[in-house]
């Protein structure tokens, strides 16, 4: 899911670097202190699992957990996965430092897209209904990953509309992948440790004192 150095235009680039300042610049204003271990350890959850690629073809997949971040922090999920990718383009060189904006954007916005489509139900739901509103976080943010990243490429030249087309079918078998592990995440969080949901929601219009 990784964009390489070399494949987008300088506007695509340019964009995508302004874009992903404003979100971690945003995501840490939304950060509190109690939500920084829980950063840590999915920005760390990300780093590893975004390493194992499985290739397919021409291309290879692996897995993102960008949705599970997403429906744990919010905006302040832009600042941990942007730390995490920026670690591994340092370490292993795996996207780059040009496209790191745009590699911010097209992981840390469908995680943020969650939070707002997917979360209110997690809060509200028993922990079974839970379970499905995390499942379908979880596939959701890599259809909507695909879908960023198949943008950027169309919009950087449309010698790249195939290669967009095969990220999109490649990582069908992810999406259900990752459905599987956040939805059984959240489940286990709201068993075990519900206050990870409820200490971060938003408050409900009703509670707020003039």
């Amino acid at each position: 899911m990784h964009i390489v150095d070399g494949a987008l235009s300088t506007p695509v680039l340019v964009a995508g670097a302004a874009l992903a300042i404003a979100g971690v610049g945003y995501g840490l204003k939304k950060m509190p202190t109690e939500k920084i271990p829980a950063a840590g350890v999915l920005s760390a959850a990300f780093f590893v699992a975004s390493l194992v690629h499985v290739p397919i073809g021409p291309s290879s997949v692996h897995l993102i957990l960008n949705g599970l971040a997403g429906l744990v922090l919010g905006w302040a999920a832009v600042p941990a996965l942007f730390v995490a990718l920026l670690l591994q383009a340092v370490f292993f060189g795996f996207g780059g430092l040009t496209v790191l904006g745009v590699n911010t954007v097209n992981i840390a916005l469908p995680a943020v897209a969650v939070y707002y489509l997917c979360r209110p139900g997690i809060v509200r739901a028993s922990p079974r209904g839970a379970a499905l509103w995390g499942a379908a976080g979880g596939a959701l943010a890599i259809a909507l990953t695909t879908l960023c990243v198949g943008l950027a490429l169309a919009l950087s030249g449309e010698e790249f509309i195939p290669a967009a087309k095969l990220v999109f079918l490649t990582h069908i078998p992810i999406m259900a992948i990752e459905a599987l592990i956040t939805g059984a995440a959240v489940y286990l969080a709201r068993r075990v440790k519900p206050e990870l949901f409820a200490t971060f929601a938003a408050p409900a219009m009703g509670s707020l004192t003039p």
